[in-house]
């Protein structure tokens, strides 16, 4: 169905894109690799770049197209692939790094800088091809650019796989030293989530999931500039009418992002999915989630009333978007990655924002704990036993949450370790001193809550 824009939301979006860094943050194409098995491994990876290079040859070119007719900028032009723990598994070998690479080569080839679905789903256990992909994530996102990883470890029905748990907090820490040259820079690259959605365009943690069509086009919008300059132009309204006016915000954002995605996909002629409407924060001035909260009233972010503030942001973003198109999907709702927000970096160093802080915030939010830097003396079981409440905290409440951790190699509190580009600038933070290495070792599976009985 064709969207139909009105005079007046043509020249407020050209405001919104010229003073408040809004932007189509990804257009990202879902290929499905299933018809790529083989049980030799080569040949699964010669059929695994054969594809993408195929399927999305045009991608880059579309995308810069759309964006210089319809004066919209489209930052980044992605791919996500079938779980290649799945593609994989027919093979008789487990190098899985042959096929990172051929998935890095496929990326490199077609001009898109990140390329996700070098991912399992283990909620419940480990299949020969979970094994397989889990022992090559660190040599494979080290020796390989664009290729990002994510791992489901928990689900609301299956509980919490505290095996994979535990593994994942191993494979943080192996990944962080085998890229220590860079400050971890492999670790940016891997997610661990709960209740992983099949249809995110936004990296590190998009995979090709397996309800979805052989292709299609997910798009991720974001503008915190845009709503921030909303909430800036009204210090002085009550909380539901702010609501509302960000809910407006919300809508018009929203509106952009479908018709971009739209036309990428009817240009491409592949079938267009959804449109992710998260707040995604950039390094960039302006273009920061905390800066929003603060301009709510808040002395920084951090502070007493930033997770009232970020629910309310948060769900009036879900409502704009869910009134401005069928078809939202993915994460949708506010980010919080550290190093990736001006904002939330501030208050780390000013000592508002702390990891307990950020725990709680993510209960009302989109995601999880992103982007956080850490010791490079953290333990891998304390790492597991961060990515086990925040598993807890998605599980229970029937939502997606995720971790994303640096572990930075030699990096002490206090210092910071620079990531580039989008990824920004991370500031180390403390982490407990108290070991919960005996809790982690115990292993299994933490049950599903009873809330997961709803049939």
């Amino acid at each position: 169905m064709p969207i139909t824009l009105m005079p007046e939301e043509i020249l407020e979006t050209i405001n919104m894109i010229r003073s408040e860094n809004l932007d189509i943050r990804t257009i990202t194409m879902g290929v499905s690799l299933r018809d790529c098995s083989h049980d030799d491994i080569a040949t699964t990876a010669q059929k695994i770049y054969d594809k993408i290079t195929r399927k999305a040859e045009k991608l880059v070119r579309i995308g810069e197209d759309i964006s210089r007719e319809y004066g919209i900028p489209i930052i980044n032009k992605r791919i996500s692939v079938t779980p290649i723990s799945v593609v994989g598994e027919s093979c008789t070998s487990g190098e899985y790094i042959i096929l990172a690479r051929a998935l890095d080569q496929a990326a490199k080839e077609v001009g898109v800088n990140f390329i996700g679905g070098f991912s399992a789903l283990v909620q419940k256990g480990f299949t020969k091809g979970d094994d397989y992909l889990l022992n090559s994530i660190a040599e494979s996102l080290a020796v390989t650019e664009r290729v990002c990883s994510s791992v489901n470890v928990a689900t609301t029905k299956a509980g919490i796989n505290m095996d994979a748990v535990y593994r994942m907090g191993k494979i943080i820490k192996d990944t962080a030293g085998l890229t220590k040259e860079h400050g971890g820079l492999g670790c940016a690259k891997l997610v661990v989530f709960c209740n992983v959605p099949e249809d995110n365009p936004f990296m590190a943690g998009a995979f090709h999931g397996f309800g979805e069509p052989e292709l299609v086009i997910n798009v991720g919008v974001s503008g915190p500039g845009v709503v921030l300059n909303a909430v800036k132009s009204n210090p002085n309204v009550d909380f539901g009418s702010l609501a509302t006016i960000i809910k407006h915000t919300a809508f018009k954002i929203t509106r952009m992002g479908e018709l971009a995605g739209r036309e990428a996909a009817r240009r491409l002629n592949v079938q267009f999915g959804i449109v992710d409407l998260s707040l995604a924060p950039t390094p960039a001035v302006g273009d920061s989630v905390a800066d929003i909260l603060e301009a709510m009233g808040l002395e920084r972010v951090g502070g007493h009333g930033t997770t009232a503030a970020l629910a309310l942001l948060n769900d009036a973003v879900k409502k704009g978007g869910a009134m401005a198109s069928s078809y939202v999907g993915g994460l949708s709702g506010a980010f919080i990655p550290v190093s990736e927000d001006a904002g939330m970096i501030r208050g780390v160093e000013e000592g508002s924002l702390t990891l307990d802080k950020l725990e709680a915030m993510t209960c009302v939010c989109s995601v999880g704990l992103d982007m956080i830097a850490v010791p490079g003396d953290t333990t891998a079981e304390t790492i597991a036993a961060i990515i086990a409440d925040e598993a807890a905290i998605g599980m229970i409440n029937k939502k997606t949450t995720a971790v994303r951790i640096i572990p930075v190699p030699g990096g002490k509190v206090g210092q910071r370790v620079e990531l580039g580009g989008l990824l920004g600038t991370a500031p180390i933070m403390p982490v407990h001193p108290f070991s919960a290495e005996k809790f982690i070792r115990r292993g299994g599976r933490i049950p599903a809550p009873i809330c997961a009985l709803t049939n």
